[in-house]
């Protein structure tokens, strides 16, 4: 294994674009986690499922899975699925489906194999807990719900989904409440991570925080690139 940061945390704390600035200046890879089971989402929709899936049923159909990454892209069985894996709807459904155990026993091999081969930042809901327990450095990312309301807004206006700050609100609430909840990787802070409010933090206030312990109590230097 390779060195691991772990970036946890709800929908809307600011995980995924901390994460790909964090890398881009350790000079490590980021792990879009959340991307990889938007794709599986994206994937049994297309297929028409929904939550009364079967587990067997489930399993049956990720064998004709394959996800990729590359140059920051998301790939299902060769198809570029980036754009498409960010609507509302995928969104509800991959947090449905993560909960299932065999979503995520099917996910969390392709997650560790990632990290026998680069330096990654690691962002999702159970990073630190469950798939790299033993990260170098983790991190809980969290934010007021209207605050992560609102960002969940602002994003997906700004690829022109349709949104009312009303159903982003609703969105996070619900997010929140299946992540909490669920029996299988529950989301939650690890006893060892560190705790960011970025509440009323900016974006480069919060890397540069994360940064800073990255360096100063991780015992990882980075290229600063």
């Amino acid at each position: 294994m390779k060195r691991v940061i772990t970036i946890d945390g709800p929908s809307g704390a600011g995980k995924s674009t901390v994460a790909k600035e964090l890398a881009k200046r350790l000079g490590f890879e980021y792990l879009d986690t959340g991307a990889l089971y938007r794709a599986v989402a994206l994937y049994l929709r297309k297929k028409g499922h929904d939550e009364s899936i079967t587990d067997d049923k489930l399993g049956s159909e990720l064998k004709e899975v394959e996800i990729s990454f590359e140059k920051a892209r998301v790939f299902l069985n060769g198809e570029d699925v980036s754009d498409a894996i960010r609507t509302p709807e995928i969104g509800h459904y991959s947090s449905v489906f993560s909960a299932r155990p065999v979503v995520r026993e099917f996910l969390l091999g392709l997650q560790r194999e990632f990290a026998t081969t680069h330096d990654t930042v690691a962002e999702g809901r159970d990073m630190g807990t469950v798939v790299f327990p033993g990260a170098d450095c983790k991190f809980f990312l969290d934010a007021s719900t209207e605050e992560r309301a609102r960002r969940r807004f602002l994003q997906l206006k700004a690829m022109g989904k349709e949104i009312t700050e009303q159903d982003a609100l609703k969105d996070v609430v619900e997010r929140d409440r299946r992540d909490s909840s669920r029996d299988i990787a529950p989301l939650k802070k690890a006893d060892d991570a560190i705790y960011v409010d970025t509440t009323k933090l900016s974006l480069r206030e919060t890397i540069d925080l994360l940064y800073h312990h990255i360096t100063s109590r991780c015992g990882i230097k980075g290229s600063d690139r």
